[in-house]
């Protein structure tokens, strides 16, 4: 009798032990499904933001390429007026265009031209004649940087990059001064 007693006793205390043994790992299982969940959260913003950066590196690196090639063409084209604005325009975006291209590189951003739409822009400027050479210059650079204020304006709400807002907050009004020329010389020309 005793040995059953004790066989009763051993079985029952690895029931206890096993039994609790069990609970414990389904309370540690529970705060490991949710730190991966809160790691793969984390993980995928991490990689919205970086992408939403990168878009806004390319774009914006290719709206200054556009606007530095649109204004180099219309310094030998155009009227003194237009000629200064142009030269404001080349100036700024070529620092721009430097900023930009040293941040992306610091974040090992690849920037690459492929923008068709202002390739477009250019071949259609090159084949204006020269009564409507000016109109078409300023449609399209005040086309171009309301698009490149835009692009500030989107990623100054999409990311908290101390260096992007820097740099947005540097430039941003400097595009709207241009931008302001432009239409106060389309109100002239056209």
């Amino acid at each position: 009798m005793p040995l059953i007693k004790a066989a009763i006793l051993k079985v029952f205390f690895l029931l206890i032990v096993t039994s609790f043994s069990a609970c414990g790992k389904k309370e540690h299982q529970k705060p490991n499904s949710f730190r991966e969940e809160v790691f793969s959260q984390n993980n995928k913003q991490q990689i919205d933001k970086e992408q939403v950066e990168t878009s806004f590196f390319i774009a914006a690196a290719n709206v200054s390429n556009a606007l530095i090639s649109k204004s180099q063409f219309a310094q030998k084209r155009s009227e003194i007026p237009i000629q200064e604005l142009s030269k404001k325009i080349e100036e700024n975006q070529n620092q721009l265009l430097q900023r930009i291209s040293e941040m992306a590189n610091k974040k090992l951003i690849i920037i690459t031209d492929i923008n068709v739409t202002h390739k477009r822009d250019l071949y259609e400027l090159i084949d204006t004649d020269e009564n409507s050479f000016s109109r078409t210059y300023l449609n399209s650079i005040s086309e171009s940087l309301s698009e490149q204020i835009n692009l500030f304006e989107k990623i100054s709400s999409e990311t908290n990059d101390e260096k992007i807002l820097k740099l947005v907050l540097q430039y941003l009004p400097d595009q709207y001064q241009l931008l302001r020329e432009t239409q106060r010389l389309k109100t002239e020309f056209i």
